[in-house]
């Protein structure tokens, strides 16, 4: 699944607008107009070869960022945090779990019924598993079909 496939469904599942999408890149550093991103957000004939041209990983990740700034509102850095969270270097689907995560509140359960709404068993070691840092002994990459079925979930809980 391509960078451009994430946003576009979790656009559509959370029934983000374009103007409150350019707000969120905005808060996540990527300053970008209505028109880009309806141009990001829009598939033609010619992107069907390489659609993952205009989306890099790090600007999904500062998207991610500002959606949870978006949600939850800013929020003052410790003594000693940086003052910007740093992009990672792990798979975009683990990011994206997590990141949906903090900025909906959703605590296990809620991603549990999340994955049993798109019609796939989870079970909370799994979860646990793409939820860990790389580099942990329990760390699970995030597949495509897991992030597909998390995006569809979403849609059905927030969509009906």
């Amino acid at each position: 699944m391509t960078n451009k496939d994430i946003l576009i469904r979790l656009r559509y599942a959370l029934d983000i607008r374009n103007t409150e999408m350019v707000e969120i890149f905005k808060l996540g550093d990527t300053e970008l107009s209505k028109e880009e991103v309806i141009k990001i957000l829009t598939k033609s004939k010619e992107e069907e070869l390489d659609e993952n041209e205009e989306i890099s990983n790090n600007m999904l990740e500062s998207f991610l960022n500002g959606f949870i700034t978006f949600k939850r509102g800013k929020q003052e850095p410790k003594p000693g945090q940086p003052e910007r969270p740093e992009l990672s270097n792990e798979c975009i689907n683990n990011v994206l779990l997590k990141k949906v995560k903090i900025a909906l509140s959703l605590t296990t359960d809620d991603i549990l019924e999340i994955f049993l709404k798109a019609g796939i068993i989870v079970t909370k070691g799994e979860l646990g598993a793409l939820l860990r840092k790389e580099g942990h002994k329990n760390y699970k990459e995030c597949g495509d079909n897991f992030a597909r079925n998390f995006l569809k979930g979403l849609a059905v809980k927030y969509r009906g």
